[in-house]
């Protein structure tokens, strides 16, 4: 396994077949590997699987947040070359973004609620790092957890608008044996308030079950609600193209939900199949 951590090293990268991009911010946990598991199937026994590991602060809308991320870089390697990977790429800050910066990539649709709407320049941060990825890699695809499923309907904006030959492969959400989300956030939880995180998930899939909009928010806030610990950031049910509000259940739906216990906060969704 190579470990790259500059542009130029990447660009001396001999040909290798179909190159699969995992990207990460690191803190790596069976929801990754979930990943790189695709990855090495999506490139097939030719091709090279790479994954990225990178903590970007210009997705993160609270200097504490990023203060805090978890960084584990040598377990990651581990897992990383435990599991067949072919090349890491940990670069710094300084080996990503110019110190005089000036071009930023902005999807202005997608991303305008749900994450977007609490979180100002998140999702420029996150298509700005994906696009660098992919023009630094030379990747012909790239696999992305279905949890976060607004960065992934952006990511797939952006290629498709900008033209990106770049193949995007969702992964569907792995959970703990709880039902929690697997998250890197996940370690930061204090011990009460992870016994209590996997309520948001069940509040999620028991109020998904009804046959109103309105119902169907009123019975998750109220689940969620009931926790001593979380204090809901949003909860939408938005259409599962659009992104937009939810006027009734005759198309596809998403009920997706944000939860902050103490400053930790977790997402979630469910998908709502039409009536």
């Amino acid at each position: 396994m190579q470990v790259l951590t500059t542009r130029d090293e990447l660009r001396a990268l001999p040909l290798c077949g179909r190159r699969v991009l995992v990207p990460t911010m690191g803190a790596l946990h069976d929801g990754h590997l979930a990943l790189m598991r695709a990855g090495r199937e999506a490139a097939g026994p030719d091709g090279c699987v790479m994954v990225s590991i990178f903590v970007n602060p210009i997705q993160f809308d609270r200097p504490g947040d990023l203060a805090a991320y978890p960084r584990t870089l040598d377990n990651d390697l581990a897992n990383c070359r435990e599991l067949g990977v072919d090349v890491v790429f940990a670069p710094d800050v300084g080996s990503m973004y110019f110190p005089d910066r000036s071009i930023t990539v902005t999807e202005t649709l997608l991303s305008a609620g749900l994450c977007g709407a609490t979180r100002p320049g998140h999702f420029d941060g996150v298509c700005t790092v994906v696009l660098k990825l992919f023009l630094l890699t030379s990747c012909d695809a790239a696999i992305f957890g279905e949890k976060d499923f607004q960065q992934l309907a952006v990511i797939r904006r952006m290629v498709r608008d900008l033209d990106v030959p770049v193949e995007i492969i969702g992964h569907p959400t792995i959970r703990e044996a709880d039902g929690l989300a697997m998250s890197s956030r996940n370690v930061r939880l204090a011990p009460e308030h992870r016994a209590d995180a996997p309520r948001i998930h069940r509040a999620l899939v028991s109020a998904a079950a009804l046959d109103t909009p309105s119902a169907i928010l009123a019975a998750a806030r109220a689940d969620i609600e009931a926790s001593p610990f979380a204090r809901i950031d949003y909860l939408e049910l938005v259409d599962a193209e659009t992104l937009q509000t939810a006027a009734d259940l005759t198309r596809p739906n998403i009920l997706a939900t944000a939860v902050f216990y103490g400053d930790v906060r977790l997402i979630d969704h469910v998908d709502l199949p039409s009536n």
